[in-house]
């Protein structure tokens, strides 16, 4: 792999994965026009629509991060020598992206429509759907670090991996609209989403992020059995599940020691406190980094 330095400027490679990253934006923005059925620009700048820019924001960062990564991974001297499977891999990794995006959409959150309650300048619901879709692109691109696929039979390993996890996210959201039903006398979280109360929506967001990379730190530490369905996905589930106890008894110590004295619950439920939201979104994204880095082989 051919790094580049102040020494050692590739101008064709800095070109290239601009322009890719430019084409891929413009699309994104005319199917964001499309979807929001007025101009990019007078919806975010002139409705002062704050959602859709987070939202829009979001999606443009998980571009470039997704295609930096493959770059970084696969070198620009191999893309030159093969672009047509550069292209392919890039397609395939913002598919996967996208469609984990769906199945949140469609499926984890079924009883809230996001994209209507982003269009109605909800940040909420632009944050919950920021963070899913930030989530999704680490799940993918730690999918791909960890099979590197060659061939179809890589390839049904990553697809078969890929909706195991998201039926890991779809309990995790599951489990924490139980908790949130539990110490709120019934109420449903989905449907606080449309309260716009910020500081459930960094919480959401801040959750999900770290599941996701915590289940980074599970693929790193799977081994990799070849195209060997059952063991493979046996090995996602053993070290991505561990990895998710892990998190989420880590976090609540650590959450638990930096208020000791404060309902979290209760704060961020009840007084939509976004200092206290935003700890907890710091803690779980700061655990999931620390098991990466702890458990990555």
């Amino acid at each position: 792999m051919s790094y580049l330095s102040l020494a050692n400027i590739n101008f064709f490679a800095i070109i290239s994965s601009f322009l890719i990253i430019c084409l891929v934006v413009t699309a994104l923005r005319l199917i964001i026009q499309y979807k929001a059925k007025q101009i990019l620009h007078e919806e975010v700048a002139k409705r002062d629509n704050f959602a859709l820019g987070i939202n829009y924001a979001c999606q443009i960062a998980v571009i470039c991060i997704s295609i930096a990564y493959l770059f970084d991974d696969i070198s620009m001297a191999a893309a030159q020598k093969q672009p047509l499977r550069a292209a392919v891999l890039l397609i395939l990794i913002l598919a996967y992206i996208s469609a984990g995006q769906y199945i949140h959409r469609k499926w984890i959150l079924y009883k809230f429509n996001e994209e209507q309650a982003i269009l109605k300048q909800n940040i909420c619901a632009a944050l919950v759907d920021s963070g899913m879709l930030i989530a999704n692109c680490i799940l993918v691109l730690a999918l791909y670090h960890w099979v590197h696929p060659r061939g179809i039979s890589d390839l049904l390993v990553v697809t078969l991996g890929f909706i195991l996890l998201q039926g890991i996210f779809a309990l995790d959201s599951k489990l924490r609209e139980s908790r949130f039903a539990k110490v709120n006398q019934g109420a449903s979280l989905q449907q606080n989403f449309n309260l716009a109360n910020t500081s459930i929506g960094i919480r959401y967001a801040g959750k999900t992020i770290g599941l996701a990379l915590a289940i980074y730190a599970g693929l790193h530490s799977a081994p990799y059995h070849g195209a060997t369905v059952v063991e493979n996905l046996f090995s996602v589930v053993l070290h991505c599940g561990a990895m998710w106890v892990l998190l989420y008894v880590a976090s609540t110590i650590l959450l638990q020691l930096s208020l000791p004295k404060v309902d979290i619950g209760l704060e961020v439920d009840h007084q939509d406190n976004i200092g206290v939201a935003c700890l907890e979104f710091a803690v779980f994204a700061a655990i999931g980094y620390l098991l990466i880095n702890m458990f990555s082989v």
